[in-house]
């Protein structure tokens, strides 16, 4: 992995954490927290992030979870009102205002596609009023980087099946998208929505740094077309929640 000079590194002060910026390497110091579920790879994302911002105290996690009433099926736009809960200043992009009557068929989203549908939109529609930052827009790789350039993080919605670590999978021993003990998915065909955490990019290697929840001892990284392909598949509507350091 690309080292950066330390004369052409920028101090970042994260908290109680330095970390180092730099113009074509940013690598910053994201804990990992690992999902305790097949189901909750959103819920894992948000303490990682939130302990990142020093803002994460589990009795007051809990219950955010309850207040807001979040169970087995998490959305991109449950995890931006999770941030707004805690004060924190995110911008939540998507395609869609909403859910996408398209994905009523799709295996991974069928089971609670009926029961969500209403809860979603109403979530969508009362946004605004709540102070949560929702967007249909498209963002580009480079308005990521820049993001993660200024110390800020951002959580990912991808398909698993799409996106490739290429720290994980040489050789082919783990899964990158299960925790233990559940059933690997990484290989289906079909979409499997996943969320992950950047916290990096080389310029040199053309490579994305980012924290897999399925995981809990170890950062991911992977080329910058495998991470567009695996944002951008049919079903993520593009969904990223960039989340910022001066909450």
């Amino acid at each position: 992995m690309a080292v950066v000079p330390r004369w052409q590194q920028r101090p970042c002060r994260t908290r109680d954490r330095l970390c180092f910026l730099a113009g074509d390497f940013v690598q910053l110091p994201v804990p990992i927290i690992q999902q305790l579920y097949h189901w909750d790879c959103g819920l894992a994302c948000s303490r990682m992030v939130l302990r990142y911002l020093g803002h994460l105290d589990d009795s007051e996690f809990e219950g955010a979870l309850q207040e807001l009433r979040l169970t087995r099926s998490i959305w991109t736009i449950d995890l931006a009102y999770l941030m707004r809960h805690f004060g924190v200043r995110h911008r939540f992009c998507t395609q869609t205002l909403g859910v996408d009557k398209g994905y009523k068929n799709q295996s991974f989203y069928r089971k609670h596609f009926d029961t969500e549908e209403t809860r979603v939109n109403e979530l969508f529609a009362q946004a605004q009023a709540c102070k949560v930052l929702v967007e249909k827009c498209s963002v580009s790789i480079q308005d990521i980087q820049a993001h993660l350039a200024q110390g800020h993080v951002a959580i990912v919605l991808v398909n698993s099946g799409v996106l490739h670590c290429e720290l994980c999978s040489s050789p082919a021993k783990y899964c990158c998208f299960a925790p233990r003990g559940h059933r690997c998915f990484c290989r289906t065909p079909d979409y499997q929505g996943h969320f992950i955490v950047l916290r990096g990019y080389s310029r040199a290697t053309g490579s994305i740094f980012y924290n897999n929840p399925a995981f809990a001892d170890r950062m991911c990284s992977t080329s910058v077309s495998n991470f567009e392909e695996a944002r951008t598949s049919y079903g993520t509507d593009e969904d990223i929640l960039f989340v910022y350091l001066d909450s």
